[in-house]
């Protein structure tokens, strides 16, 4: 059976390391991106089926990110859990509205 593709997207590695314990390696395949163009250059190769999306990544942010894979056909589909460390009401209901 072919494992389900999640990708992590997060610019602090420790936050990676801690994420990809918690799944499990032999479980899924786990990719990683450090900013917002790496995600979507992974995003247009693989098609993850999950990604983890930090909010706060240098360059483009989780939000803009988000944005533009929702804007294309081809992965307004995947599945996509916004991280953040940020808790104020208008934070959650930015991520919300981008996807």
């Amino acid at each position: 059976m072919k494992k389900k593709v999640i990708l992590i997207a997060d610019d602090e590695p420790h936050i990676v390391d801690l994420i990809k314990l918690s799944l499990g390696q032999e479980e899924y395949e786990l990719l990683e991106a450090a900013d917002g163009k790496e995600v979507l250059k992974i995003v247009a190769k693989k098609k993850p089926d999950l990604i983890l999306l930090d909010v706060m990544m240098p360059g483009m942010d989780g939000y803009e990110v988000c944005r533009r894979i929702r804007q294309n056909p081809e992965t307004k589909d995947i599945v996509i859990a916004m991280v953040s460390a940020k808790k104020e009401d208008h934070d959650i209901l930015t991520g919300i509205d981008k996807g």
